[in-house]
């Protein structure tokens, strides 16, 4: 049986990765980047590379979109030249990226009006999981929808995992880059405050890794926050989206996310200051370099 033809809209952080697993799977391959020479790296490993996102589209069984935001998903996939127009009855739409439950609905609601089925399945992982094939997929689906592109979401993944209707990956993600991200800025608090009692940092930083505070993301921030190292893993300025796209969400259920108020308005003052776009571990130099402006 032939392989399903695949098309991926977006080959950033997480998607250049992605795509490269899709290629050693044997997946006939056609990728879409606004910035072509970062889909055009792809090229030598076998990828086909489209001028727009309906050229990437035309002829695929499956389209995968892994994109920043709202309004770069709605662009690639609505938008002039978009792919959802291009697609075939009975090809299906993936939705990787971080983004609201509203505009889930939307694409939904836009893709069965073309009798094109859809799978949400946001990832969790950043740049190494991606390139490694270890993403694990939140993902909002039918049944048959899921089975139909889950030997496609394989090769790139350590986990897939179904939470109901298309509606709910989007939900998860939500809460778990919520969980990520305040955590991320009271581990930056709680470095600075190291930092600045004259402690041994090491030691006070290993007995928290280890100790009941401790978690998955603090072990993974300690060395980049100790060594200043910002080379991008997940952006800044993206996990400050994924905040308040978080609230928003939670609202709609009559849930006020206060830890994610505080929690963004550090990551506000960390792109004030030029930080967003380093990884998300940079947002401590808010901290190291003056308090945070109070309003």
């Amino acid at each position: 049986m032939s392989m399903q033809k695949v098309a991926l809209l977006g080959t950033g952080t997480m998607g250049h990765g992605m795509a490269a697993n899709l290629l050693k799977a044997g997946f006939p391959l056609t990728v879409y980047n606004r910035t072509r020479s970062k889909a055009e790296a792809l090229g030598p490993q076998g990828a086909a590379i489209a001028d727009t996102a309906a050229d990437a589209a035309r002829m695929a069984d499956v389209v995968i979109s892994i994109l920043a935001d709202d309004d770069a998903s709605r662009f690639a996939w609505l938008g002039d030249e978009g792919a959802l127009a291009a697609m075939a009855p009975g090809s299906t739409v993936i939705e990787c990226g971080t983004v609201s439950p509203e505009w889930i609905a939307e694409l939904e609601n836009a893709a069965k009006l073309k009798g094109i089925g859809i799978v949400e399945a946001p990832v969790t992982g950043s740049r190494p999981q991606a390139e490694a094939g270890q993403l694990t997929f939140l993902c909002g689906a039918t049944e048959k929808e899921l089975e139909r592109v889950r030997p496609i979401l394989q090769p790139m993944s350590k986990a897939i995992l179904h939470f109901g209707p298309v509606g709910s990956g989007s939900q998860v993600k939500l809460i778990n880059n919520f969980l990520c991200g305040v955590q991320v800025a009271s581990f930056a608090e709680a470095v600075a405050w190291v930092e600045r009692t004259g402690l041994d940092r090491r030691q006070v930083l290993d007995f928290l890794k280890s100790g009941a505070a401790g978690s998955g993301i603090l072990s993974s921030m300690t060395d980049r926050m100790t060594a200043k190292a910002y080379e991008v893993n997940f952006l800044l300025r993206l996990l400050n989206k994924d905040i308040r796209y978080a609230q928003a969400a939670a609202a709609e259920y009559g849930v006020m996310l206060t830890t994610a108020a505080a929690t963004e308005k550090l990551f506000d003052e960390a792109e004030e200051r030029g930080l967003g776009e380093k990884d998300m571990s940079a947002v401590i130099e808010v901290l190291r370099n003056g308090k945070i402006t109070n309003q």
